[in-house]
């Protein structure tokens, strides 16, 4: 087996020389001093064990208490967690221990029925960065050393530990309320600023960029609720909440925190933690006072001369017997929104944050006086300089590839303008036969009249031959059908009455939507994947009505791939990697469960399967939640390999493996063993096959984005022209990576893709490897425009978000030959049917 390479460089003779020049900025900012000598680390230990945001507030007072004894005159810096870095050694034993009590927030602890908060704080030093290694490393004159990594990551606390100490921080970003703007449903979005020290060749550099999360509102609560529950004003809610509305709006405000407005200055600082809502209004919320009932109105009257103005409302449960009303609770401004974002609120926040790329570059550089690195002491003592200009890195614009359609296409074979086409005037390469299908309408005849549907099915069909396709019956069997019914039920019957139609085996399953429910979608892709074994087409009920022909257009290039069709490929010049000997071209992915699902992981390989590189099939599998490391890559490999030996009838001579959503710190466990993996799903199909192989990380969450400097630079969005690709200035000192902005630019600002290459035994050069990766983007099957990372790794995360759909508890089984898989996560038993062997070889994940 060929060594493990935790790095891969290009090889020496590669060339960096294809494409137009460019001119763009980077929002990468220089720093221009490092410390000259050595960085003091030391280890912190906090207990007992607290989440960060406590760690900091506990280091903060200990700092306040006994920093003048511990560090003297020094400002060392800390990362919340247990890393101390100072700039000179402190005045401090090896290892010290203080003791010291966290003062309630509103600074009376004996007034809290909880117990004062001790902690007990450790310090003790651990070693010295020594600078001259990273400045060697950044140089080329020595490898990444441990020591280089711990400067790195000192200079990362270094730049993040004032804002940290001033704004609310969330990773490696900071939010500030300034900005902030209103969603949906009593949430707010912040604007904040990221920032990372990155080394690139010869200098360390800190990248910069705008960021956005959801918080909740800050401020009385009432308001908040009425937001929350979608109502215009509390009046609204004069006959009170239903059960279901108060599950909702107790599940949207646990664990909140508030202050309260009823007692007096004294107490107004002190917070209270939302635990749950009462099940009756406030004037219904009875507890006994001297054993005596009383409620909460009239307690509130009695005690506090306070008369509410909403006893129709719940009370909110800080502690046991303990209730609030809601009009004296007050929610503390800063607490991040955990939760999924509903579609509404959704599209609130990217219309909120989406901005042209002149406007971004403008906020990023406004984000520099925030940050304000030349005033910031902790910089200065440490001896850091950070220029306040975006570098301007080389940058090419590659040629545009040749797409090819059917030759009798009257445009059949074309360079596309700014990385966007259309389907005029042009044929799929090769059309798919649609003899037996069948409509289904899950709604009532009264709701979506027959001739409506006829009328739909008319245009599409037409556009369906134009774009040439091949349909022999097109007045499929249209059937309507109860949505709330047993979908397994309704679509089994429907196969069979069109294969008893059109005697011969069902091919396309064409079903319409009252709504956008994912429920109803998920459950047709389940029987139809898996049970049945027949590819489906969803479609809006309110696309019907129009019919519009680009609609038409964009739903008939689905259905051809899933019927085995190809809709168009590349000239054989532009993958001449892929066309010259039989090579395959795999993309994989992680899909994991959201936050506190208890859920497997998904993991999914897809591979061409032929010389053009436009068909991908497609396996999955299930793994412990949340484990990135693909378990099953060996037989996932094994089996895509099968699928083109199949198909091509060779084995494919050379491995391309795009990898996805794989962090920089996961790089080497990941490449260790799904390398491996690979390599003995060869092995496994012959001894001696033993094809050499490129391993590619394709990252697209990062905080790189590029800006052109003059009108020539940008396409008409403003964005930088579609290929610009970079691979000096602002990438990593020794190892083989490269950002290159492949899609065209639609709204906002475009983000380049970074492509990492780990591992190369194809020795493919920067210039074959980024052309390859440039070109593959125009073929993606879905659309007709370039987009921003390599089609099999988009196909790969479709596939896995399809599977979610499969896993499903089973209650029926359509063929007694169905496989199951299973996996235990956290006690809960996952299952789902595996994929039906008639669909494995089309892209039915479309």
């Amino acid at each position: 087996m060929a060594q493990v390479q935790s790095s891969s460089s290009p090889p020496s003779d590669a060339r960096k020389t294809v494409g137009k020049p460019t001119h763009i900025r980077a929002n990468f900012y220089p720093v221009e001093m490092l410390p000259s000598l050595k960085i003091h680390h030391y280890d912190v230990s906090i207990t007992p064990d607290v989440f960060p945001r406590l760690n900091r507030l506990v280091y903060d007072n200990f700092v306040r208490i006994h920093g003048a004894v511990a560090f003297g005159d020094s400002k060392p810096v800390y990362d919340g967690r247990k890393n101390l870095f100072a700039a000179k050694k402190l005045p401090l034993q090896d290892a010290c221990s203080y003791i010291l009590t966290l003062p309630e927030e509103d600074g009376s602890a004996q007034r809290s029925r909880r117990p004062p908060r001790r902690f007990e704080v450790k310090i003790k030093g651990t070693s010295q960065i020594q600078m001259r290694e990273l400045q060697a490393f950044l140089h080329g004159d020595s490898q990444l050393t441990p020591s280089c990594l711990t400067a790195i990551m000192a200079l990362d606390v270094l730049i993040r530990h004032k804002p940290s100490m001033t704004y609310a921080t969330v990773g490696r970003s900071f939010y500030t309320s300034d900005s902030s703007q209103h969603l949906y449903g009593g949430v707010e979005v912040w604007q904040g600023y990221y920032q990372s020290a990155r080394p690139t060749t010869g200098k360390m550099m800190i990248n910069i960029d705008v960021s956005a999360t959801a918080f909740y509102e800050g401020g009385p609560l009432v308001p908040i609720v009425v937001k929350a529950l979608g109502r215009r004003s509390p009046d609204d809610l004069r006959r009170g909440i239903d059960e279901r509305d108060r599950v909702k709006l107790e599940k949207f405000l646990k664990n909140l925190k508030i202050r309260v407005s009823h007692r007096g200055k004294e107490v107004s600082h002190r917070r209270f933690r939302i635990n749950k809502l009462t099940e009756k209004s406030a004037n219904q919320t009875v507890f006994q006072l001297n054993n005596e009932p009383v409620d909460v109105v009239t307690y509130f009257l009695r005690v506090y001369n306070f008369r509410l103005a909403y006893p129709f409302m719940p009370c909110v449960v800080v502690r046991r017997d303990i209730f609030l009303p809601m009009e004296v609770c007050n929610v503390i401004e800063g607490q991040r929104y955990l939760r999924k974002l509903n579609e509404k609120q959704t599209a609130d926040m990217i219309k909120s944050t989406c901005q042209p790329p002149h406007i971004r570059a403008n906020k990023i550089n406004a984000g520099l006086k925030i940050l304000n690195y030349r005033e910031n002491e902790y910089l200065k003592e440490f001896g850091i300089k950070i220029g306040h200009e975006m570098v301007q890195p080389p940058a090419r614009i590659l040629p545009v590839p040749t797409i090819n359609y059917h030759p009798s296409s009257r445009n059949h074979s074309f360079q596309p303008r700014d990385g966007v086409w259309n389907l005029r005037d042009k044929k799929v390469a090769t059309g798919a036969t649609l003899g037996a299908w069948a409509v289904i309408v899950f709604g009532s005849e009264h709701e979506f009249p027959i001739q409506s549907i006829r009328h739909f099915v008319r245009e599409l069909v037409i556009i369906c031959v134009d774009t040439g396709m091949n349909v022999p019956n097109k007045d499929p069997l249209i059937s309507y059908a109860n949505p709330q019914a047993n979908i397994t039920e309704i679509m089994k019957q429907t196969w069979l009455n069109a294969g008893n139609t059109a005697k011969a085996q069902p091919q396309l399953l064409f079903c319409i939507l009252p709504n956008t429910g994912m429920q109803l979608y998920s459950e047709i892709k389940r029987v139809g994947d898996t049970l049945i074994g027949v590819a489906t087409q969803c479609c809006q009920s309110k696309h019907i009505i129009t019919a519009k022909k680009q609609y038409c257009a964009n739903i008939c290039i689905k259905i051809n791939v899933k019927l085995g069709g190809m809709n168009s490929f590349l000239t054989p010049v532009d993958i001449e990697f892929v066309s010259e000997r039989p090579t395959i071209i795999m993309g994989a992915d992680v899909s994991h469960p959201g936050p506190g699902e208890n859920k497997a992981s998904i993991t999914s390989v897809c591979g061409s399967m032929d010389s053009r590189a436009s068909r991908y099939s497609a396996v999955t599998r299930m793994q412990n939640a949340r484990a990135e490391i693909i378990a099953d890559l060996s037989s996932m490999v094994k089996d895509i390999l099968k699928i083109f030996y199949q198909t091509c009838g060779r084995k494919p001579e050379r491995i391309l493996f795009y990898r996805d959503g794989v962090s920089e710190g996961q790089f080497s466990a990941v490449l260790e063993n799904e390398l491996k993996g690979i390599q003995e799903a060869c092995g496994s199909l012959e001894e001696t096959y033993n094809p050499p192989i490129t391993f590619v990380v394709v990252q697209k969450r990062h905080h790189t984005r590029f800006f052109p400097v003059t009108k020539n630079d940008a396409d008409r969005t403003g964005n930088c022209h579609t290929g610009t690709v970079v691979d000096a200035m602002i990438t990593h000192p020794d190892e083989y990576d490269f950002y290159l902005q492949s899609q065209a630019g639609l709204q906002g600002t475009c983000r380049p893709c970074h492509y990492q290459v780990l591992y190369d035994e194809n020795r493919l050069g920067p210039d074959r490897l980024q052309l390859l990766s440039y070109n593959l983007c125009y073929v993606y099957v879905r659309c007709t425009r370039s987009v921003s990372m390599v089609p099999p790794v988009y196909y790969a995360h479709l596939a896995c978000l399809r599977t979610r759909f499969h896993m499903h508890s089973i209650n029926d089984s359509f063929s007694e030959t169905s496989s199951t898989a299973e996996t235990e996560e956290g006690g809960q038993r996952s299952s789902f049917v595996a994929v039906k062997p008639e669909l494995q070889r089309v892209m039915y994940f479309m």
